[in-house]
């Protein structure tokens, strides 16, 4: 099981480029919230809903393996609303979050990693200015992107370890028997992972470029 990473197809969508299609996110989040409305949000996740299945073909699968991901959030959001505010209100917030996931699952199902790495430290090339290192921006993109579904993965094959054992937890209980090892595992691939960024010289300032001082003539 992975969740939304690029999926090849022969689309208009993939053929974007990806500051575009990364840009066009940033405008339907500010819309979405510049436009309160449960209809105007309604119609935005019918649009997402529309290009990521219609346009850009994607599976199925692979927008209701988002959905499903954030399903227990968006109860959570309803119930708190429905206790602090309006049912109404938890809707239309709950619907604002599953358009933003929807939206960025076609963005990284139809756009390659190194795409959209590539146009993150090209914006933030300015912040060399201020030491900042685009290229660290965007290792640390890329292993956030990777280890999303190694992560999916491990939980997956922890809920089958236990299943094969006789064990089957449901609510409260289950997620606890899963977060714990599945924490020891995160804890330990990322001790994996900054000693193999180490050995490779990931940490290391690069030298300050020296200036040639001019030789003196002889007279």
């Amino acid at each position: 099981m992975t969740l939304a990473l690029y999926v090849p197809r022969a689309s208009v969508v993939h053929r974007l480029p990806a500051g575009v299609k990364l840009l066009g996110l940033a405008v339907l989040a500010v819309v979405l919230f510049v436009l309160p409305t449960l209809p105007a949000v309604g119609a935005a996740l019918l649009a997402t809903v529309a290009v990521g299945l219609g346009v850009a073909r994607l599976p199925v699968a692979v927008l209701a393996r988002q959905a499903r991901a954030v399903v227990w959030w968006l109860l959570a959001l309803l119930v708190v609303h429905a206790l602090t505010t309006d049912l109404l209100t938890g809707a239309h917030v709950a619907l604002r979050l599953l358009t933003l996931v929807l939206a960025a699952a076609v963005v990284t199902a139809t756009t390659r990693v190194s795409a959209m790495v590539a146009v993150v430290e090209r914006v933030c090339a300015p912040l060399r200015l201020v030491g900042v290192r685009p290229q660290r921006v965007g290792l640390v993109i890329t292993l956030a992107l990777r280890f999303i579904p190694v992560l999916v993965e491990r939980a997956d094959r922890i809920r089958a370890a236990q299943a094969a054992r006789g064990g089957s937890p449901r609510g409260i209980r289950a997620l606890r028997t899963t977060v714990a090892p599945l924490l020891v595992q995160v804890l330990q691939m990322a001790h994996d992972v900054s000693e193999a960024l180490d050995a490779r010289g990931a940490d290391d300032v690069p030298p300050a470029r020296r200036r040639r001082t001019p030789t003196p003539e002889v007279p």
